[in-house]
This record gives C-alpha cells, structure tokens and sequence, in this order.
C-alpha cells in the first residue's frame, strides 16, 4: 500500500504520470467540465410480471416491457405493451418473504436495471482520458475503501455513480478524476454505511490535491448529474443475492447470510478485477455477477437463483474467463481481520490487492485468446452450457 506521510496517492498508482494532480480549488477552474446533462437516449421502461400457462402446468413469469407513462398521451387505449425477445424467466428465485412479497422486490431490482444505465462510451465524450485511468482510479478507490473498512457495496455504488456521472459530462481533464472518484465514494459512504468517515479524512487521503469545498462543490454537482438516483443495483448486491439463494435452507432468516464467506471473497475477488476493466460496462451488472457465480458453480445453480438464460450468460462468461485464469494463478484470497469489525461481517468489507498488475496481466491473456470480444453470435461453439457433472463445482 503507496502512502506518503501516512496518506494514500492517487498519483504514486501510475509510474507513466509524470506530474502529480495539481491542487487547484474547484471554484477557481475556468475550464470546468459542462454542468448541462447528457443522458444517453433510450426509452424508458419497466418490468412487470405477466402469467402465463404451459402445458406441463407450470406458471412461469415472462418480462414484458410497459413503456413509461409519462411518455404516453392521456389516453389509457393507447397504452402498449411490448414483449422481450428471449427474456423469460422463472417466477422470482427469492423465498417466500415475512416482510414484502419476493416477487416484488425481484421486479423492482429488474427495473433497476433499466432505470440505472452504465456504458463505456462515455469516454468518447472524454477524449484527454483513457481507459488506464478509470482502472487506476478505481484501486485507488478499492485501497482508501479498505482503510476506512468501507463495505463492498460502498465502494461499488462509488464506482457506478464515478461512470454514470461522467456520461453526463463532456470533455472532462485528468485532473478532475481524483476529486470526482473521492466525492463518489463520500456520496456513496453517506448512502451505506451507518458511521460515514468525515469529509476532511475523504480529503486527507488524497494528499493536498483536493480540499473539503472541493468535495462539498463536487457533491452537488455530481447529484445534479445523477439526477439524485443513487440506488442501484450493483454487481455485489446481485451476487450476494445469488448466494444467498443458493444457500437457503427451508426456515432459515433469509436476511441472515448463509454461504460461505471463503468462497464469497474468492468471487468478489474476481469481480473486483473485472470491473477494473472498462469492458465490464458492456454487461449488466445481474449478468456480471451471475458470469463469476458461474465461474465458481454451475449453470444449472446460476439458472436456479438468477433465471437468467445461458444465451444472456454466455459472452460474459467468455469475456472474464481471462481474469479468472489470472486469479487462479495467484495465491487465493484470505478473509481479512479488522479490529473494529466483527468477523461475520468481515466479508462484507472491501479489500484491496494488487489489482492493477492482475489487470495488466488478465488483459495480456484476453489479447491472446481466440475468443476475445465475440459478439452474442459468434460464441457458437460454447453456448450449451456444460452438464453438472462435467463442470466442477470449484474452480
């Protein structure tokens, strides 16, 4: 871990910057990127569940898209309903609920998906930056997340609000990155934890370059951007609730976890690495998280607590399996101890390892493997997922 004067760098993460971020105050920047919003165009929709009979008597759910009332006219007949090509899934994998039908809350995080929009084109808005120092940015994030014993969700809600803030920016220097990371994590801080760290630590940790009014200045900036939606679902939210529903047992608290923690960390561990990538943004964050369940079960399991096809799975599963085989080169991950959490919650805490050569390394085994960037279609040869019996359990 790089710090200087007991403070972690942003600029010591990357050998090829030779000049540090300037410490200039937010008000005084004359070029400071458009505040005018952005958004990428596409329509909004949700999902609703809709029954309908098989033969064999079954009551599967299928998704169907209901566009926004606010696009339509007054009239309730004009009012459509279109249906997903190969979106049908199961009726919610999530237990019977004391609390809130299951159903419910499993359409509400598949509207999540649509509500909350992720891309990596944001960067041709951004032409003075590159893909490295979104991936520098984001360890540096993941090593201040483990100093502060941040949880995994904090530091993932930082990185989806850093990415879909800046697809409502244009033109925006490298020089802003540090600020905008750290007051993302502030943001995200305030939203999940229950004992937030203070403003002036979030400042501390980036070593002069930024100051208390420029995360204050940048907090309201980055809100209006984000049109103050601020719950996602992230990728851990997704594979928490894919483990756990693998590992329910019949009148267990299903609040309460129930998977092993040892295996948890070990595909966090490879979710950490992928996000890194700014490929990662090419997928939905359920798919992303259900391609390393799978890396670390079967699909007959990731059909069961996800509904997701193997279709859906399948170029996602591809696409990582280079970071996967990066992974099980190295030591395996280690449940960490910290002194002020207690230890069933400490897989919940993010870590931080050395990701950016894991990174480095991963990417140099994409260029080198055949199946690199296939398109949906062109995966012919490994869509039909392998039996249980052929696909260990672990990896």
């Amino acid at each position: 871990m790089s710090r200087r004067s007991g403070r972690i760098t942003l600029q010591a993460r990357d050998s090829n910057t030779p000049e540090p971020v300037p410490k200039v105050p937010l008000r005084k920047r004359k070029s400071e990127p458009s505040k005018k919003k952005l958004q990428p165009s596409f329509k909004k929709q949700s999902y609703e569940i809709q029954k309908c009979w098989s033969e064999d008597g079954a009551t599967p759910c299928v998704l169907i898209e209901t566009p926004h009332k606010e696009l339509e006219p007054a009239d309730p007949s004009s009012f459509k309903q279109y249906s997903f090509k190969n979106l049908f899934i199961q009726a919610s994998p999530i237990p019977p609920l004391s609390w809130a039908s299951s159903d419910d809350v499993w359409i509400k995080m598949l509207n999540k998906e649509l509500k909350y929009v992720h891309d990596k084109s944001f960067l041709q808005r951004h032409p003075r930056l590159q893909p490295k120092m979104r991936a520098i940015l984001l360890d540096w994030l993941f090593e201040v997340s483990e100093v502060f014993c941040l949880h995994r969700q904090t530091a993932y809600l930082a990185q989806d609000y850093f990415d879909r803030f800046m697809l409502t920016q244009e033109d925006t220097g490298k020089d802003y990155l540090q600020l905008f990371g750290i007051t993302a994590l502030f943001i995200a801080s305030k939203t999940e934890e229950i004992y937030p760290p203070k403003i002036y630590e979030f400042a501390y940790v980036t070593d002069g370059a930024c100051d208390m009014w420029d995360i204050q200045s940048s907090e309201l900036h980055i809100l209006k951007g984000l049109d103050w939606n601020l719950c996602p679902e992230t990728p851990i939210s997704w594979l928490k609730l894919y483990a756990q529903v693998d590992a329910q047992r019949d009148g267990e608290n299903f609040l309460v976890p129930q998977f092993s923690q040892e295996t948890y960390i070990q595909i966090t561990q490879l979710l950490d690495l992928c996000i890194m990538d700014i490929d990662s943004l090419d997928f939905s964050y359920s798919v992303l998280a259900a391609a390393a369940f799978c890396h670390f079960s079967s699909f007959d399991v990731v059909h069961k607590v996800s509904g997701l096809t193997w279709e859906s799975v399948a170029p996602c599963v591809a696409w990582m399996r280079p970071f996967m085989e990066t992974l099980r080169a190295e030591p395996r991950a280690q449940l960490k101890s910290f002194s002020k959490v207690k230890a069933d919650d400490r897989h919940n805490i993010q870590t931080h390892t050395g990701y950016l050569e894991l990174l480095r390394k991963a990417q140099e085994r994409r260029i080198d493997s055949d199946d690199c960037h296939l398109s949906p279609v062109a995966v012919g040869t490994i869509l039909t997922p392998p039996s249980s019996t052929e696909k260990p359990a672990n990896h």
